[in-house]
């Protein structure tokens, strides 16, 4: 059944948003090269940074197989998730924001090109599953970001029309599939520059400046100053 055209929704990405797990990342994708002879730089790291490994990879081997580029993806989120297992860590203001955001009636997904399993590696000890009704990860999209599909997704998850629906995202790719979903984007600052961002409705450096009145001044008003 539909939502009724009062209902709201917040469709988060997970790493570099709701968690401080981009220096894992990093550090795991050059793991990953230095194991295998790829190469890898901090500049080619933050330009791919939310894209899904099968659009990463084909860029370090251009002839990679189906068979090596599940092998590689499966080895660097294995190894990711070695390192923040040690210290998973919800990003600032995250846990009061998505309180807030429950409070005022939101409905609430995450839209992450990641695999599940790097999920619940926070999702008990920073107790996301409280606050979100739906998930969409790497195992569910066909077209990873800038497409669209994985916000849609998510939107038709929580039953609301992509017009209904805001999403936070900190990676210029995940900001253009927010857009190209139809939905309004609010960008933070942890991997990319504010002018990296500037297609986002609003740019913030951290999820503590925003309150749940921020998101419906949003899809109220239907823009936002950055």
């Amino acid at each position: 059944m539909a939502a009724s055209d009062g209902q709201r929704g917040v469709i988060f990405d997970m790493d570099g948003v709701l968690v401080d797990s981009g220096w894992a990342h990093r550090q795991a994708w050059f793991d990953l090269a230095a194991a295998e002879g790829l190469e890898m730089s901090d500049a080619f790291f933050s330009h791919t940074f939310g894209m899904q490994n099968d659009t990463i990879l084909p860029m370090l081997r251009p002839d990679i197989s189906a068979g090596e580029l599940e092998r590689l993806s499966d080895w660097k989120e294995r190894r990711y998730r070695e390192l923040v297992h040690s210290r998973p860590k919800a990003a600032e203001g995250v846990l009061a924001l998505l309180s807030d955001l429950k409070a005022k009636g939101f409905r609430l997904a995450i839209g992450s090109s990641a695999p599940r399993a790097n999920l619940d590696v926070f999702w008990g000890p920073l107790g996301l599953g409280d606050y979100f009704e739906a998930t969409v990860t790497k195992e569910q999209v066909v077209e990873g970001k800038p497409a669209p599909e994985t916000f849609l997704k998510a939107a038709a998850a929580l039953s609301l029309a992509p017009e209904r629906c805001v999403v936070v995202e900190d990676a210029v790719h995940g900001v253009q599939a927010a857009k190209a979903a139809g939905m309004r984007a609010v960008a933070v600052t942890t991997t990319r520059s504010r002018g990296e961002l500037f297609q986002a409705d609003r740019v913030v450096d951290s999820l503590a400046e925003l309150s749940a009145d921020d998101f419906a001044a949003m899809l109220n008003s239907g823009r936002a100053r950055a």
